[in-house]
């Protein structure tokens, strides 16, 4: 469906933009037309509204809110996504063997039983649970083993037997979206009473069977969305919570009963905690804001403002990279699917102008990356955050101004001294946007502004992203892409689609957060962390962004930091590290998981459209986004960076590090006022550790050395001496 009508020939060579908003289709993504098409579209419009009127103007008990949430996001991902990749050939495989059809059967029997069964509670009792309520039909209560092993062999079923079509529907994931109905039917009705008895031992068998069917269903919808890394980390907390008793050491716990482990998984102890509360509130209120600024195209402006702000200059297209999927990625909150969008326009004009294919992906990728520490949406880390430590989301959003500048001054330092080094130029002017005329539009910044003013003024941040989306819509009647009521419907249906997957990774996110709470190994690892450590912060810190690097591989920013702030953050703030720097010293290695080898989902995105070797392309990403692995250390020793301090300090933090992040782009590249050598290179990183550790002496001592490396450049290395040398 489209939000606007496409423009003309001579419009469309002034918007080197063009479709870069457009709606990325996943591998296995269905897109299905007519009627049904209509009918999926209305139901993923209705499941976006759903919260935006819940957190505006009706609210829900949170419980029931949030169980609605992940029951209605988990049905949508299984109409929407297949098990497998789908094809567009009208010939690929729509039918299944006889065997395929009687496991198929038999899914649906169970299914459909437990379906009926959570339709007749609610018909017979009308809504009404707890004491006093009528008793409900015996066959109701009977409903969980036939659900479970219904939704097991339909779950194989679509891996055994897939329907690769990808215009149609198939029934097995329709039978899997009825069993998430039918799940949710159970614990909003029994809501009120799970509080009580969930994780006790007055937890019922229908609990159990239930929440069992929930988390099958998560993990088999995050293993369509997200990989399977995330899924694997689950099964093995959950494998944990029964093994524990034969364990050793500190990973040894008593052991719990599936009754009372499955119970207590699915209450906001677990599925329905942080997580949850954090993906149906600001995650999906910021993808609706991003999805209203791509459905009005005000994401093509954006893009278009940095060509032709930094276009045709030297290594154009790789900076328009840094500031255009900086701010793409600050709002979408996923580095790999923020690669996907811009990147497809960036990285071909990146190699066109002369950067190698690894390079052009690795910029992309370390950029996009970029953007989830970028306030002051933090692509929803900063909301995160603040759910967990209780911080105020201002006082987050202050703490990140200064190190997202250092972050992105270091990659602008890379990708010009690049440019520098192998002479490249920019994009021709005739081939760019008219700044001129794209000046003039400037109030198409508006939304993002009025997000920021409505924040520092008090609002709430819901309020402030909703009135954000509001504006987005009417500042596009300013364009020639006015948002009417087909495009405000066409972003509702899209924000649903692009939260679907954020919405099963925080759920399964809360599997794992629920089993750390459980069986206490958090505190566990937390004290082990301490005794290895020794009481030295620095080796801790060393083992944390380990952790929470190893964590992130192949696992989304939200869910790699949520699960390591349950498992580091604790001993970090117990060895006297302040909470605000523990915690965003996890965000950042976090976030920057996806541009580290091995497994460097955002690099890998990009290596696909740059057609480059994956690990070469990782490898080159870590190079360029290097800062970020020194400016945690950097305001762990000096608060000042999270403008916790005096301003003279503050400011001397920030012009003292961003001289050091300048020498240490020269060390990496090789290029300081020209190129230098190895031991000169080695010489400007020293000087780049000490400006950058931020006390006078050290300062002095790097300033000397940079003085030293500047000298010998232009004294004794001159174009005379050198050629000199050559006879």
């Amino acid at each position: 469906m489209s939000a606007a009508t496409d423009q003309t020939p001579a419009a469309e060579k002034k918007n080197i933009a063009a479709g870069v908003d457009a709606e990325n289709i996943a591998s296995n993504q269905r897109v299905i037309s007519g009627a049904l098409g209509i009918a999926l579209s209305a139901l993923c419009a209705l499941y976006t509204l759903f919260h935006v009127w819940s957190m505006n103007l009706y609210p829900l008990e949170p419980w029931i809110y949030r169980i609605t949430h992940v029951g209605g996001g988990l049905a949508l991902g299984f109409l929407l996504f297949s098990a497998h990749m789908l094809s567009d050939d009208s010939n690929a495989p729509g039918r299944r063997s006889a065997l395929g059809w009687i496991m198929l059967a038999a899914g649906a029997a169970g299914v459909l039983y437990g379906l009926v069964a959570m339709l007749t509670l609610w018909v017979s009792t009308g809504g009404r649970s707890g004491f006093g309520a009528p008793q409900p039909p015996e066959f109701v209560l009977t409903f969980g083993i036939p659900l479970l092993v219904g939704t097991a062999l339909t779950v194989l079923t679509s891996w055994l037997f897939p329907a690769r079509r990808r215009s149609r529907l198939d029934p097995a994931d329709v039978l899997l979206a009825l069993a998430a109905l039918a799940v949710a039917l159970y614990f909003v009705y029994y809501a009120p009473m799970l509080r009580l008895r969930a994780g006790t031992g007055m937890a019922l068998p229908s609990d159990m069977y239930a929440s069992m069917v929930g988390v099958l269903l998560i993990l088999e919808l995050t293993r369509r969305l997200a990989g399977l890394a995330l899924v694997i980390i689950a099964a093995v907390f959950v494998v944990y919570a029964f093994v524990g008793p034969w364990l050793p050491g500190i990973l040894q716990h008593r052991g719990y009963s599936m009754q009372r482990f499955f119970s207590y998984i699915y209450t906001d102890n677990g599925i329905l905690g942080p997580t949850t509360a954090i993906s149906s509130t600001y995650i999906i209120l910021f993808i609706t804001f991003a999805a209203f600024l791509q459905a009005s195209r005000v994401g093509e402006y954006f893009v278009n403002f940095a060509f032709a702000a930094a276009g045709h200059t030297r290594g154009g297209p790789a900076k328009v990279a840094v500031f255009g999927s900086g701010l793409m990625g600050m709002i979408n909150g996923t580095s790999a699917g923020n690669v996907v969008s811009t990147g497809s326009l960036t990285i071909p004009l990146m190699k066109k102008v002369g950067y190698r294919p690894q390079s052009s992906a690795a910029i992309e990728a370390a950029a996009s990356s970029g953007g989830q520490i970028l306030p002051p949406i933090m692509g929803a880390g900063a909301f995160i955050m603040a759910e967990i430590t209780g911080i105020r989301y201002t006082e987050i959003v202050v703490a990140a101004i200064i190190p997202a500048l250092l972050y992105f001054l270091s990659v602008y330092f890379m990708v010009d001294k690049e440019a520098l080094k192998n002479n490249m130029k920019g994009l021709p002017r005739s081939e760019l946007p008219k700044f001129r005329a794209l000046a003039k539009q400037v109030y198409l910044f508006a939304p993002i502004l009025i997000l920021i003013v409505a924040l520092f003024m008090g609002y709430s941040v819901i309020r402030a992203g909703t009135l954000a989306m509001g504006a987005a819509a009417v500042v596009s009647w300013l364009t020639p892409f006015r948002m009417g009521p087909r495009a405000i419907f066409y972003a509702f249906e899209l924000a649903a689609r692009m939260s679907l997957q954020l919405v099963a990774v925080c759920a399964a996110a809360g599997v794992i957060v629920g089993v750390i709470a459980l069986t206490g190994v958090g505190t566990r690892f937390s004290s082990m962390l301490l005794a290895i450590a020794a009481q030295n912060q620095l080796l801790a810190l060393f083992f944390a962004m380990c952790v929470s690097i190893i964590l992130g591989m192949g696992m989304p920013t939200t869910a790699a930091y949520a699960v390591a702030a349950s498992v580091i953050a604790p001993g970090l703030i117990r060895m006297g590290i302040d909470p605000l720097t523990a915690h965003f010293f996890i965000f950042y290695f976090a976030v920057m998981s996806a541009i580290t080898p091995p497994v460097a989902l955002a690099a890998f995105a990009g290596s696909a459209i740059a057609q480059s070797d994956p690990m070469k392309t990782s490898v080159e990403s870590f190079k360029i986004g290097l800062a970020a692995f020194v400016v945690p250390f950097m305001f762990f020793y000096n608060s000042a960076l999270l403008m916790q301090g005096p301003w003279y300090e503050i400011v001397h933090v920030v012009a003292t590090a961003a001289l050091g992040i300048f020498l240490l782009a020269s060390a990496v590249q090789g290029w300081f006022f020209g190129r230098v050598g190895t031991v000169l290179r080695l010489i400007l990183l020293v000087a780049a550790l000490f400006m950058i550790q931020g006390g006078w002496m050290s300062d002095a001592i790097g300033l000397g050395a940079a003085a030293l490396v500047l000298t010998i450049k232009k004294t004794l290395l001159t174009p005379e001496r050198v050629a000199r040398g050559l006879d």
